[in-house]
């Protein structure tokens, strides 16, 4: 399985990304300190960075990204929006959303090693793509865990969940009480660049 290994500090500045968009509120980096002296980018590389970006923040390579746009591109609705939910919808991005993991890439590492059932049946697939009624929870076997355990209680980190999703405070399930919008994209990108790119 592939995965994205960059740099997160490193990759968040040069793609003008906040690592909090990513699940690091404290990531810096001392590279180039007085911001980047280049020169104006071309249409193509403005294009380039949006893809990159989003490619980056959910974790997935170029094939698999690339698959996604297909899908979205047949899809009804305006391609681009309909990518960045498919997006949002996969269970890696959700269990992330649900606060059962701190970052995207711990969210897929989980799902990977199968922490996560979904209706009741362990799924270990993080591409998975839930949908309305679905509810994600942390497997029995799972909770015992020290992981797991710092998430329930009197000291458990309260989550901003998005309105799409449900949790019920301490607690290790969540509900899909609807698909995601657009509004619901936590992180700044411009998607008409990205079909924009692909429609060349």
């Amino acid at each position: 399985m592939a995965r994205n290994m960059q740099p997160i500090a490193k990759r968040c500045k040069a793609l003008g990304l906040s690592p909090a968009a990513m699940g690091y509120a404290k990531k810096t980096t001392e590279r180039n300190p007085k911001g980047q002296m280049r020169r104006k980018q071309s249409e193509y590389a403005t294009q380039l960075t949006e893809k990159q970006k989003v490619k980056f923040v959910y974790g997935i390579m170029e094939k698999q990204f690339h698959m996604y746009y297909e899908k979205a591109s047949r899809a009804t609705g305006q391609t681009g929006e309909v990518l960045l939910t498919t997006l949002e919808r996969r269970l890696d991005n959700v269990v992330y959303r649900l606060g059962f993991a701190m970052t995207r890439r711990e969210a897929r590492q989980l799902t990977t090693h199968g922490h996560f059932t979904v209706n009741g049946h362990r799924v270990d697939i993080p591409s998975y793509l839930v949908k309305t009624g679905d509810v994600i929870a942390v497997r029995e076997q799972s909770r015992s865990s020290v992981k797991f355990k710092r998430l329930t209680g009197e000291d458990a980190i309260q989550v901003n969940v998005p309105k799409w999703l449900d949790r019920a405070k301490n607690t290790l399930q969540g509900t899909v009480v609807s698909m995601p919008t657009r509004e619901d994209i936590d992180f700044p990108v411009e998607e008409h660049l990205i079909v924009e790119l692909y429609s060349k």
